[in-house]
């Protein structure tokens, strides 16, 4: 290809090259997105609802609020919570709907109290300050989602009304915006702010050791089934259940496994592509060099070894695109990282950029696999060259 430039082999060669490099690459890309858009859905919603929650048994996996009947905050319970080795953190809630009103605006919402542990992790953006518990008796501070305060027209340190409405008495506390958090999942931005767990346990006449359950952040969230059940069979009792965020949202995570699947298709076809690319251009390269295997043969050269020839073509071939490819999927991947150029609505897809996120055992798998088996499918191709018959090829000039 170097030495012959111009000749037609070597553009068949370039045009292989380049074909099997934009097969890798979107290959690769199909995986690092959709890796990365399970991964950002997963954190944003890991980040508000924690990975397991231990309440009452629901027969709905749900997390338990509004009418359900309190558990007693049991400090060992809580305290061999947060002795497993996968725990990072476990908080106490307590889950409450109101109606939230301000500017003649209403709004309904789960207001979910916390205590002072409770923290949002990085999947989720917040704005202003934390809940100060310093109150002695509750905080008067809330935390709304971002779409919940521009439909209520409010911002940081405006004051707002909440309206309980499930009780026999309604009942008003007034309250203060000290923060605001985005997550872009509509499950959560639209039906959820966050209090002071005092203030809830007030309002539903409730002393100080009555919550709804407890929510625990692990370090993994692939240990969260297995945390499950050590909590189920070492730590509670009946009524009390423990259940995964993954299983009481099964909706969503089954769409992310719908995504994965699509990916899956798009590699095989795009792996098929670069395949017949490669074939294509190998039997076309075996046609053009007719005259060198019919003088090759002559000489006594064996099919098998000539045809090796063009094995070892078709591996550098190969090669040389995935290398290609990998270097321009990880420079898209990087690019997009970084500046966010490939967008997407927010309302549909609960983020604004196409999130990326590489995991390197998986482009590795792409390249072995491809060269693998692109050359294992050149072997077809290569039985062209036992119909080269050196005695009508060398005719030609």
């Amino acid at each position: 290809m170097q030495k012959q430039k111009g000749a037609f082999s070597a553009f068949i060669i370039r045009l292989a090259i380049g074909a099997t490099a934009l097969s890798v690459t979107v290959m690769i890309m199909a995986l690092a997105i959709v890796t990365g858009f399970s991964h950002a859905i997963s954190e944003k919603l890991f980040s508000f609802m924690g990975h397991v929650h231990v309440a009452l048994y629901n027969e709905t996996g749900a997390v338990s609020g509004g009418l359900a009947q309190p558990i007693y905050l049991d400090p060992k319970l809580l305290a061999e919570l947060r002795s497993i080795p996968q725990v990072a953190s476990v908080s106490p809630y307590v889950v409450t709907p109101a109606i939230v009103q301000a500017k003649g605006q209403l709004e309904g919402l789960n207001l979910k109290g916390v205590d002072d542990s409770y923290h949002f992790l990085g999947g989720i953006t917040s704005y202003g300050a934390r809940i100060d518990h310093s109150d002695t008796q509750y905080s008067k501070d809330i935390i709304l989602s971002k779409a919940t305060a521009e439909k209520l027209d409010v911002s940081i340190g405006d004051t707002i009304q909440i309206n309980f409405i499930d009780q026999s008495t309604p009942r008003i506390r007034r309250v203060r915006v000290c923060g605001l958090y985005h997550s872009g999942m509509e499950e959560v931005d639209k039906h959820f702010a966050v209090c002071d767990m005092r203030l809830l346990q007030r309002v539903n006449n409730w002393d100080k050791d009555s919550i709804n359950g407890y929510q625990l952040d692990l370090t993994n969230a692939a240990d969260a089934d297995s945390v499950t059940t050590y909590i189920h069979y070492n730590l509670i009792d009946p009524p009390l259940a423990v259940n995964t965020t993954a299983g009481t949202y099964t909706f969503i995570f089954d769409w992310l496994r719908l995504q994965g699947s699509n990916s899956a298709i798009l590699i095989i076809i795009m792996a098929i592509v670069a395949i017949i690319n490669l074939g294509a251009a190998l039997l076309i390269l075996i046609i053009d060099r007719a005259v060198m295997i019919g003088l090759l043969s002559a000489l006594g050269m064996t099919f098998e070894r000539t045809r090796d020839i063009f094995l070892y073509i078709a591996a550098i071939i190969g090669g040389a695109g995935i290398l290609l490819g990998n270097i321009l999927a990880l420079t898209l991947c990087l690019l997009q990282a970084r500046y966010g150029f490939m967008k997407l609505p927010e309302s549909s897809y609960s983020m604004k950029y196409v999130p990326v996120k590489v995991i390197w055992w998986q482009i590795a798998l792409v390249d072995v696999l491809t060269l693998l088996i692109c050359v294992l499918c050149m072997w077809l191709p290569t039985l062209y060259i036992r119909r080269v018959q050196p005695a009508k090829v060398l005719q030609f000039k």
